[in-house]
């Protein structure tokens, strides 16, 4: 004869309660049985890497570019190299959240170098050997979707000497005449044939993307504030961007599609931030820049100068 244990009515509500995490981790109540991950509390290594392309093709100095502006032309790469500030992600309510920039000879906490050229070819007449292709810092932790940036140098630390600037603000190829500036961009190609010009200008070899900020005033070297009627800095962003997955990409096609890269108007060879050059006029409108005001247009919406693309 089996014998049984016998239960009161306390410890058989004591059983009961005891079960009740059993059952909920059995009905899923833990995740299906999987822990969740922990979420992070510290700041967050990211990587934006960056490349060059014209459409389909990658740009490289020393290689030949083809069907470029409108005449759909052959060119070589001569320079390439930009600065970016104002990196920031956007969060899942899409505002920015600013990115603090790892310091080395790339970046200082406000700026970034990119460098896309590597002195081969037609770039090695200004060039150097070593190249940047990414921007590194940290976020606070959290989920991000998309990102921002500016190209360009801001004002505070815009109008400096590069001889005695820190890395990388002591390029002297990206120092810009006007009130000891900084070219924010420089985007230079050897089209075939050359680059024709009004009479009696004799033909260029390199049609120019000079990008800075112009009708400056104010002496740094004596101390003065300089300020600029045409900032000339580009904003550009991209809702959707995953930094692990994706690269942001300069794409000469969309900075020359409205451009005729052999042949010059007038002014300064190709465009070099003139407010009334006539070769800056498609060029601010691929930069969703105003030319007259030097200020982004909505923002940066319907820039064609950068995309993004798999790694």
């Amino acid at each position: 004869m089996k014998h049984y244990p016998f239960t009161t009515p306390a410890t058989a509500r004591l059983t009961a309660v005891a079960a009740i995490p059993l059952i909920l981790a059995a009905c899923g109540g833990g995740g299906g049985g999987d822990s969740a991950a922990p979420a992070p509390t510290g700041p967050q290594s990211i990587t934006i890497d960056f490349a060059a392309k014209a459409g389909s093709q990658n740009v490289q100095c020393g290689t030949p570019i083809t069907g470029l502006g409108t005449g759909g032309v052959t060119a070589e790469l001569h320079d390439l190299r930009f600065y970016v500030s104002n990196v920031a992600l956007l969060n899942e309510k899409d505002e920015p959240v600013s990115v603090t920039l790892d310091v080395n000879d790339w970046q200082t906490k406000e700026v970034a170098l990119i460098d896309l050229e590597d002195a081969k070819g037609a770039c090695a007449d200004a060039g150097t050997s070593a190249t940047n292709f990414q921007i590194k810092g940290t976020v606070p932790a959290g989920t991000y979707k998309g990102v921002k940036l500016t190209v360009g140098v801001p004002a505070s630390l815009n109008h400096t000497d590069y001889a005695v600037a820190a890395k990388p603000m002591d390029v002297q190829a990206l120092a810009w005449s006007w009130q000891a500036g900084r070219k924010f961009a420089q985007i230079e190609v050897n089209p075939q044939g050359g680059v024709a010009r009004p009479a009696p200008a004799a033909p260029g070899s390199t049609f120019y993307v000079h990008l800075g900020s112009t009708g400056c005033t104010g002496n740094p070297v004596t101390g003065e504030t300089v300020s600029c009627a045409r900032p000339n800095r580009m904003d550009f962003h991209f809702h959707e961007f995953n930094t692990a997955t994706q690269k942001i990409v300069l794409d000469l096609a969309g900075l020359y599609a409205g451009s005729d890269l052999g042949t010059d108007l007038g002014g300064a060879p190709g465009c070099m931030s003139g407010a009334t050059d006539p070769e800056c006029e498609p060029i601010y409108k691929a930069m969703k820049l105003d030319l007259v005001t030097g200020k982004p247009i909505d923002d940066g919406h319907g820039q064609t100068v950068f995309r993004t693309e798999a790694k």
